[in-house]
């Protein structure tokens, strides 16, 4: 019982004597950081110099080298050269007394964000790899929805794997909403690389909307001639270009064959002198050697002339395909160009290019045709129906008397067949039609300067693309477009199924006057419809 109660004691004594410790260092360490925190601030037994911000008026901040010396490995090795002072113009003064207070009593401020890369840069540079990494942990933390273009651009000069890691899967989860950001149109050719690296990494498949971002991307970029020359004299510039290559390999061949028998000369010389001395033999064998060394030369430029062969034929394909695609194109452009003539809406070619560059359809518009005109066959929705039902791919433009032009597409079409409709409406006398590729766009909108624009469906909305009524004109969404019976405004609820511009949010008046200007108060100019 005795020695229960001596080790109870003994325990307390050292449970006590081990907090009376930790207080003491609490104690020391709380001293310490304001002594040299003082230190720092005060002027006492500086010895050195360092300038920052400004060549030709810089701010001098005075430190101790002894301090320095023992605390960054980059000082360390510089103050070996017995230095007084170091200009560092790369820096700016906030920066440089924040690493500073760091430096002497392991206090830095977290309260800015936006500096977080230059701090990031700055322990680097100074070679403070603890703080090197907490504050490209606190980065990570930091990255979100709303910033990581910002440190996915500024961690280029850092080159942090963790960041760029971090950017792309945020890049990853939100591509739809951002496909149309210019932000993502800025990445680099190696940002691209890695992005779809990352992307076979981690095993996802690409859909269709990074395949048009990467085709946008690769024009913007301008990695693809834009030149649309003629074929002939394209043709004769090749066929040029290929007879002269063709005559420079004869030349190289006859080349080849000329050291061949210059070769073969050697070796017979080199056999007639066998007999001769044993310096002459060795002699020879050293030409021998020689001209072993320049078979295999000959080799190597026999190969390179068959990949140049391979290669001259490669392009000549490949620049026949371009060729094919260019006139294909400017074909299809004159036919469109041609169907458009007699529109009162589709003006302007820009028009015409961005119609073809949404649908991306050459079967519809190689067969396309206008099927209705407002003006032409009249301001009535039956009118409407009686031409346009059943048709399939049907392209719908609208004019307002204010001159906003916009409209939709859809590749199923209005039909008044109820099996076509989604089932819960096909006991009533209205319903929706699926659509998972419709689309609808604004080409004219001179309110805020706004250019030609394409909004796809939303997800989970396919079902709700279109609205066919017989009393009812064109009916895009949930009243996204609405015509009524005189194919006049019933209203613009524009986001209600289809996706609105990043910076703008649904059921907002912006929203609402988005497509026509306002909510309701817009009167149709023109309605024309097309499709095969």
């Amino acid at each position: 019982m005795d020695n229960d109660n001596n080790n109870q004691i003994e325990n307390a004594n050292q449970n006590e004597n081990e907090n009376e410790k930790k207080n003491l260092e609490k104690k020391v360490t709380k001293n310490l950081i304001k002594d040299y925190s003082n230190l720092l601030n005060g002027n006492s037994f500086k010895d050195f110099s360092i300038f920052v911000e400004n060549k030709s008026n810089p701010f001098e901040i005075k430190v101790h080298k002894s301090i320095l010396s023992s605390r960054s490995p980059f000082f360390n090795e510089f103050l070996r050269q017995e230095s007084l002072s170091i200009s560092l113009n790369q820096f700016n003064k906030k920066e440089m007394e924040s690493i500073l207070s760091y430096i002497y009593y392991g206090n830095i401020s977290f309260e800015n964000q936006e500096n977080l890369i230059q701090l990031l840069e700055i322990s680097i540079y100074f070679k403070l790899n603890l703080l090197k990494e907490i504050i490209q942990k606190k980065i990570l933390n930091s990255i979100n929805y709303s910033n990581f273009f910002q440190f996915l651009f500024q961690n280029r000069n850092l080159n942090s794997n963790e960041i760029e890691i971090k950017c792309f899967e945020l890049i990853n989860q939100n591509f739809s909403q951002i496909q149309n950001n210019e932000n993502l149109f800025n990445l680099t050719k190696e940002e691209i690389i890695k992005f779809i690296q990352f992307k076979q990494e981690k095993k996802e498949i690409f859909q269709f909307d990074f395949f048009q971002f990467l085709n946008n991307w690769i024009k913007k970029r301008n990695y693809f001639s834009n030149s649309r020359s003629r074929k002939s004299n394209k043709n004769q510039r090749k066929e040029k270009k290929i007879q002269e290559n063709d005559k420079q390999i004869k030349e190289n061949e006859k080349k080849i064959k000329r050291r061949d028998k210059r070769i073969k000369e050697k070796d017979k010389k080199i056999k007639s002198f066998e007999s001769e001395t044993q310096n002459l033999k060795q002699e020879n064998q050293n030409l021998k050697s020689e001209n072993e060394k320049k078979d295999k030369i000959l080799k190597q430029k026999d190969e390179e002339i068959q990949n140049l062969k391979l290669s001259f034929e490669k392009e000549k394909i490949k620049e026949i395909h371009n060729q094919n695609q260019n006139q294909n194109q400017n074909q299809n452009e004159n036919k469109l160009l041609k169907i458009f003539s007699n529109s009162e809406i589709i003006t302007e070619e820009e028009y015409v290019k961005k119609l073809q560059e949404w649908i991306n359809d050459n079967d519809f518009f190689s067969k396309m045709k206008k099927g209705f005109s407002a003006k032409k066959d009249g301001f009535k929705a039956k009118k409407w129906h009686k031409k346009v039902d059943r048709k399939g791919k049907t392209l719908v433009i609208i004019k307002t008397k204010d001159n906003f032009i916009f409209g939709g597409f859809t590749q199923v079409g209005w039909t008044n067949d109820k099996s076509k409709w989604i089932e819960e409406d096909r006991n009533d006398g209205e319903g929706y039609i699926q659509d998972e590729n419709a689309f609808i766009f604004s080409l004219r909108n001179d309110k805020g300067d706004r250019k030609p624009e394409k909004f796809t469906i939303k997800k989970g909305m396919e079902k709700y693309a279109i609205k066919y009524h017989l009393d009812y004109g064109p009916s895009f969404g949930g009243a996204d477009i609405w015509l009524n019976s005189k194919l006049q405004p019933v209203c613009s609820n524009f986001g209600n199924c289809y996706n609105l511009p990043n910076e703008i949010k649904w059921n907002s008046n912006e929203a609402k006057s988005y497509l026509a200007g306002s909510y309701d108060k817009w009167i149709v100019d023109e309605v024309e419809t097309y499709f095969i």
